[in-house]
């Protein structure tokens, strides 16, 4: 499935018919582009005895992530393609429970409360001071504020973020954000784990436009247009000690249903 250019692997799991362990090197393998399936991430689909399943998310390098808004969507839509839950419905992460609200393709994730916010951080890279702004919406962001993302060396200057000792030990993701008006975004973004730029990230355009609105640049609700050039809409409430009630809304597609051999994961 695919949810605005992030692509993912999912497997319903709930039969616990994946029983490697550890999961990293067969998400390596099925993830690795050419030579196997090929994705941003893969997805297990498991019981819950909370809420209607509990999920596993996986970064093409294999580490397991606490959450992510666009394999959120993409879960939520397979669940109810597969009957496992109904339209509205909410799922157990890392990052507590996801609820969320499938209509045909398009589907809204309330998101957690997002937590950890600093902004106007002095950050050096290679001998050049970046005001760098830092959020957790389910995963660590970083925010830059740029005035043309096309000219922004996001592979170059994302992985410096994601790696800087400020970062560490978790590292971060690196969004780098074009304001073009009071409801409207463009951004970028480098993911952890992809450890490369990736078409869209929906945790990064929630990270994005909340920044943005502690900046005072953008008000809710606002379109976050993606590098593949789908547009993800945030909502949220501004609340004394930061944002409460974040919404990621958004496309889904299916892509294909199949039969996964074992030379596809085999070393």
């Amino acid at each position: 499935m695919s949810g605005s250019g992030n692509d993912f692997i999912l497997i319903d799991n709930r039969q616990r018919i994946l029983d490697i362990d550890p999961l990293t090197d067969f998400v390596r393998r099925v993830c690795t582009r050419k030579v196997s399936v090929g994705a941003d991430g893969l997805i297990l689909i498991e019981p819950s005895n909370r809420v209607n399943f509990r999920w596993r998310f996986f970064n093409a390098d294999g580490s397991e992530a606490e959450m992510c808004g666009n394999g959120g969507r993409c879960a939520a839509r397979f669940a109810v393609l597969k009957g496992i839950a109904p339209p509205r419905l909410s799922f157990e992460t890392l990052a507590g429970v996801i609820e969320a609200e499938v209509e045909g393709r398009r589907v809204k994730l309330q998101m957690v409360r997002p937590s950890g916010m600093e902004l106007n951080l002095r950050v050096r890279i290679d001998e050049e001071e970046h005001r760098l702004h830092f959020i957790n919406p389910g995963v660590p962001h970083v925010v830059e504020i740029v005035e043309k993302v096309s000219r922004v060396a996001v592979v170059d200057l994302g992985r410096k973020i994601r790696f800087h000792p400020r970062f560490q030990p978790a590292g971060t993701n690196a969004n780098f954000v074009q304001p073009i008006d009071r409801r409207h975004l463009k951004v970028r973004t480098y993911e952890r784990g992809v450890e490369d730029e990736t078409l869209a990230c929906g945790t990064g355009a929630v990270a994005s436009a909340l920044i943005a609105a502690a900046k005072e640049l953008v008000d809710s609700p606002v379109a976050v247009e993606t590098t593949g050039g789908e547009v993800l809409n945030i909502c949220f409430q501004r609340e004394a000690e930061g944002f409460g009630r974040v919404f990621l809304e958004g496309d889904t597609r299916v892509v294909y249903e199949g039969h996964l051999w074992e030379e596809a994961y085999q070393p």
